[in-house]
């Protein structure tokens, strides 16, 4: 691929526009989630109906991932990422207006795959801007994407709190954050395909590497998903703890990743992407440890916290590595980005099968081992250290063109 994007400080341009973009794509999520209950009551749907619509999203974002790469071939980086980013935006619409099992299936199989695809599309971009500047920003980026979710999931709350009718919110979250996203768009890098260049397979199994890597954000994001969906269950029903205090912790949990996304490029610049991730291993294992051995609620909320700030910047090293992996980011890329949300949706069922069969402490127990895994199998995540450190010798060896 080629940037043809030649103004000066286009680099930079491109840095926030597609930070911005992350927060577009996270807002989405945000207010998605915050009227899930609205949803489960205007199609009628029991808890396990509404588990099974719901595994629809991580099907359709495995089966589409893999054609962001041909799409941003065919169209160029910049309207492919314009076109997929509206796709998902106004894909919000969708699961408001299923009336039904089957129609909600349908919407979310469709909310995912416009989800994923403009996942890859945006992380490929971001990593090629990160290659460009020589210096770790996909840290940050994710931040964004926390930082996006977090504002709207708050207006979600709002609209949730006033009693909104959700097709209403939806339709003007998705008019607001299309306008937004094509906006940003605008801003992003150009990359086209070189006249010699092949296009790459509509689908394709990924690369070693990429499984490689994949299986440490496997780890990580096995640990959020657990956190997220069960750190307030383990409150109220292992530590008898209020709802309110309960809800807390996962409130805590969100804010603490996002913080740590948002500064970790710092800490990643300065230690490597290795040193980081083995840090953050320790942290999430400690983390997990307090809470296995929690006989108070501060005690847990101190763990899952902790567990927040070590796996906070794994995802977003694993797609850098993997984007620097090879010839081809994209692929490389889309299946990492499969086995990441393969992870987030095996998570909570099986935390939740666990407990059943034993209890909520072995099921953290668990946790606790994956994450102390990060420690351990970090080496993986090399190949976006050499990729930046290359970038960087070549910057300096180039002069300054501008006056």
């Amino acid at each position: 691929m080629r940037d043809v994007t030649h103004a000066p400080g286009g680099v930079r341009r491109a840095r926030y526009a597609v930070a911005a973009v992350f927060a577009v794509h996270g807002a989405v999520t945000g207010s998605f989630a915050t009227r899930v209950p609205w949803i489960q009551d205007h199609a009628s749907l029991g808890a396990g109906q509404l588990g099974f619509a719901l595994a629809f999203t991580a099907f359709g974002a495995s089966c589409a991932m893999p054609l962001a790469g041909r799409i941003s071939h065919r169209f160029g980086s910049r309207t492919a990422l314009r076109g997929l980013l509206a796709l998902w935006t106004l894909s919000l619409v969708l699961p408001s207006v299923a009336p039904n099992l089957v129609t909600l299936c349908l919407a979310m199989f469709v909310y995912g795959a416009s989800a994923g695809m403009a996942d890859v599309a945006m992380n490929a971009l971001g990593v090629e801007v990160e290659r460009l500047l020589g210096k770790s920003i996909m840290s940050g980026l994710h931040g964004m994407w926390s930082a996006g979710a977090l504002v709207g999931s708050a207006a979600g709350t709002l609209a949730a709190h006033v009693g909104a009718d959700a097709r209403l919110h939806f339709a003007l979250a998705a008019a607001t954050l299309t306008l937004l996203g094509f906006t940003a768009c605008a801003w992003v890098l150009d990359l086209q395909p070189a006249e010699d260049e092949e296009p790459p397979p509509r689908f394709a199994l990924p690369p070693r590497s990429a499984l490689l890597i994949g299986a440490v954000g496997f780890c990580a994001v096995f640990a959020e998903g657990a956190s997220l969906d069960w750190s307030a269950v383990f409150l109220r029903d292992r530590l008898e703890s209020s709802a309110g205090l309960a809800a807390a912790s996962t409130t805590g949990f969100m804010l603490t990743m996002a913080v740590a996304r948002i500064a970790g490029d710092a800490v990643v610049n300065r230690f490597g992407a290795v040193r980081t991730v083995r840090a953050g291993g320790v942290l999430a294992g400690l983390g997990g440890l307090l809470i296995v051995l929690a006989g108070h609620p501060a005690v847990a909320m101190a763990g899952f916290a902790l567990m927040g700030l070590g796996i906070a910047v794994v995802v977003p090293l694993c797609f850098a590595a993997a984007g620097h992996a090879g010839p081809n980011p994209s692929q490389a890329i889309a299946g990492v980005a499969t086995i990441t949300y393969t992870s987030g949706l095996v998570a909570p069922s099986l935390i939740g099968g666990v407990a059943q069969a034993t209890s909520l402490v072995v099921s953290f127990g668990v946790v606790t081992a994956l994450a102390c895994g990060l420690a351990v199998c970090a080496g993986v995540l090399r190949t976006a250290e050499r990729g930046r450190g290359e970038v960087s010798r070549r910057a300096s060896a180039v002069p300054d063109p501008r006056p």
